[in-house]
């Protein structure tokens, strides 16, 4: 029917007043439609809660937040190949894989994670943006987090030391640690060939200090829980190659092995104070299927 029609071609935003679940929500907000037709924008992906697609009749809802009916166009546009991990107004955070630039270089501008999030927000924002808060290196998989608009970006960016409370990795590395934990503490200077290594406190050196726990050990690895104080350029790569145990996969730190195909680094937790509530948000990436096959067990 034609009013069908026009109602699913155009992006149409409601407010929650009180509290209830998303079907009755539907039924109630949505006038002059079947049943069938509401549920229909469920199963078709075309609601969002707060800028997350919801697909559950009774996904709870609370006071303050905003579903979006998406016009069908949009509700399978720019699907991302990889998980959405926590998304609001103001945020977007994703388990970036290994192997993905976390935005455009000179070599590549179109095949990266800035790039693909950047799609998926806008077909699902009307004039959606992304901007760069933090980044992970290229092999590097786990959270990433970018902000969708300037004020989120600046506040975060202008105080990123401050607000984050947990950089937490975890890595596979060749061989056993001297210690079942401790901490590494050196200052880092970089070659002219971009090669970082630990070096005498001076000018050109950088204090990084980075903690490490033993989580599990077999078939000549270990599973070690890393969790950083300050974010230098490959500081957990030049910290694991000082302990004698490099990091599966990185033949540039000394690494003999490479039993993923890939760096043996994931970034599994990111927990900083949120600027706008001030309350604790934590974003965590599950283990990788390398990991998990590595140490059986360990996603536990």
């Amino acid at each position: 029917m034609r009013g069908e029609r026009d109602m699913t071609q155009m992006r149409k935003v409601l407010a929650v007043t009180e509290e209830t679940t998303l079907l009755p929500f539907l039924l109630r907000e949505v006038t002059g439609k079947s049943r069938n037709t509401v549920k229909g924008l469920l199963t078709r992906r075309q609601v969002m809660v707060d800028g997350t697609v919801v697909t559950r009749f009774d996904a709870p809802l609370l006071p303050g937040q905003q579903v979006t009916l998406l016009p069908p166009e949009a509700a399978g546009a720019a699907e991302l190949p990889f998980p959405v991990l926590y998304q609001d107004r103001d945020l977007i955070a994703v388990d970036k894989p290994a192997g993905l630039l976390s935005m455009g270089n000179e070599k590549e501008r179109t095949r990266t994670a800035y790039r693909m999030v950047s799609d998926y927000v806008k077909a699902r924002e009307p004039g959606g943006r992304i901007f760069i808060v933090h980044r992970l290196d290229r092999d590097t998989s786990g959270v990433l987090v970018f902000a969708k608009n300037e004020r989120m970006k600046r506040a975060l960016q202008d105080h990123w030391e401050a607000l984050v409370q947990q950089r937490g990795y975890v890595a596979a590395v060749e061989g056993d640690l001297p210690e079942p934990e401790g901490t590494v503490r050196s200052y880092l200077r970089e070659t002219a060939t971009h090669l970082v290594y630990s070096g005498p406190r001076g000018k050109e050196g950088r204090e990084a200090v980075t903690h490490y726990r033993v989580l599990a050990r077999g078939k000549g690895f270990s599973l070690v829980e890393v969790t950083i104080d300050t974010g230098r350029k490959n500081q957990i790569r030049v910290h694991m190659q000082d302990l004698g145990c490099p990091v599966a996969g990185d033949r540039q730190y000394g690494a003999q092995s490479d039993p993923m195909g890939r760096l043996a680094l994931h970034a599994h937790v990111l927990r900083f104070t949120d600027p706008r509530s001030k309350k604790t948000l934590e974003l965590k990436a599950s283990l990788p299927l390398g990991f998990q096959k590595l140490f059986p067990g360990a996603e536990q």
